[in-house]
């Protein structure tokens, strides 16, 4: 028999969660094939069998968390099934061996022996491992536990809810016990319907990670509004010859990541990260590109964007925007990073705050172009396309002058957008 364990992920990652088996027990599978996908904190991994052979047994389920190195699979190397190995014993044992031994034992004492096993196996459940594993340690009784599969097999979150409403049974009676002259508390929805649904690992990484940036850092956000004439002028001469030319359509994000780069080269505090008692300024410019999923936001990074033109940059977004929507992100695309641009404009936003993605100090968040009056003089208005940029910063390293300033710099240069190529 071979074992299937979780491999190594990355130097953070140490556990995952099992999304989906790609082999169920009984089926066969090649030496390399995929018979798991692992949803980790950043990304989903799958995993290989090491060996060719049929799945004898699945150790855990999808929901279970796993750990590197756990077992979570057996493989049949010899390519039989997870089925009964008695038979071929007796196989071996000669007909004469076999009668001589059906006379010796009574048939009297058989029959009791034959009817216990059949009582205990009825009376067992059917259980998963991880269920078992749960109950064992909690020791419950699984032949208690309410079940919710139509075919009467006991879950791990069975077991889990078993256990929480026993304790929640037995916290509400001590309340009832120090509280009886009280009136018994209301159901927290009072009867309306509603739908728990369990949070996703990259959900729950998510969210602890937003939380803890508010908690760890001096978070502040400033803003400026950007006339995008020029830029859409620009991109309304230039899109197709540049399509026809590079096989990619000319966005505005090529116009913010270069306007960012010549920024942050001016005011280098927002391109650093703080660790301990020192600032680490960082003297290169990988840009995270926030991409929305429906896993949740995922931030994959642009290396080397200072040294790549307009059409590398479009292609890259285009092609690291199609690895997130097909859960096609490696680690190493979404490690590291200097500086995030988040673009709430595409789902219409017109203004917000955009929170930090530690450990970096700075983020620009991009909004909706909107058609507004503008006065051009004190006598003369006119209606522009302005789009609303906000700069989130940490105010430990990053004084407001500087986060200020940053946004003028780039309202300058995306306003003249030719200024972008001498920057450059």
């Amino acid at each position: 028999m071979a074992e299937i364990k979780v491999p190594e992920l990355a130097e953070s990652i140490t556990e995952g969660t099992i999304a989906e088996w790609l082999k169920q027990p009984g089926e066969q599978v090649e030496k390399g094939e995929n018979i798991a996908e692992l949803e980790t904190d950043k990304v989903n991994v799958e995993i290989a069998s090491e060996e060719s052979g049929t799945i004898k047994e699945l150790l855990k389920e999808p929901g279970d968390t796993v750990e590197v190195g756990e077992v979570i699979a057996v493989v049949d190397e010899s390519g039989e099934g997870g089925g009964s190995t008695e038979a071929p014993a007796e196989e071996k044992e000669k007909p004469e061996q076999k009668e001589q031994k059906q006379e010796s034992e009574p048939e009297e004492k058989a029959e009791p022996a034959e009817k216990d096993e059949e009582e205990s196996t009825a009376q067992r459940p059917v259980a998963s491992p991880a269920a078992r594993k749960l109950a064992r340690e909690k020791g419950i009784d699984l032949t208690e536990v309410p079940v919710r599969d139509p075919l009467g097999r006991v879950r791990k979150e069975d077991v889990e809810n078993y256990e929480s409403n026993k304790a929640a049974a037995k916290s509400n009676e001590t309340t009832e016990k120090k509280k009886e002259n009280t009136a018994p508390a209301k159901d927290e929805f009072a009867g309306k319907p509603v739908e728990r649904i369990r949070m996703s690992r990259r959900r729950q990484t998510i969210a602890n990670k937003l939380v803890d940036v508010q908690q760890t850092s001096a978070m502040l956000t400033t803003f400026n509004e950007i006339d995008m004439t020029a830029v859409m002028d620009v991109r309304k001469r230039r899109k197709e010859s540049f399509q026809e030319m590079h096989d990619v359509r000319l966005g505005f994000m090529s116009f913010f990541t270069k306007a960012v780069i010549a920024a942050l080269k001016h005011f280098p505090y927002l391109n650093a990260e703080i660790q301990g008692n020192e600032i680490i300024q960082k003297n290169f410019y990988d840009i995270g590109m926030a991409v929305s999923t429906d896993d949740g936001l995922v931030v994959p990074v642009v290396r080397d964007a200072d040294r790549k033109s307009f059409a590398e940059l479009e292609q890259e977004v285009v092609n690291l925007s199609k690895k997130a929507r097909d859960n096609k992100l490696t680690l190493n695309d979404l490690q590291g990073g200097s500086f995030t641009i988040t673009n709430g404009g595409v789902f219409g936003s017109l203004l917000s705050t955009p929170i930090l993605n530690g450990p970096q100090v700075g983020i620009l968040g991009m909004h909706k172009i909107q058609w507004r009056p503008v006065a051009i003089d004190q006598e003369k208005m006119e209606n522009r396309p302005m789009m609303y940029v906000a700069l989130s910063y940490d105010h430990r390293i990053v004084d407001g002058k500087e986060a200020v300033s940053f946004l003028v710099k780039m309202k300058e240069l995306l306003e003249d957008p030719e200024s972008l190529l001498l920057e450059g």
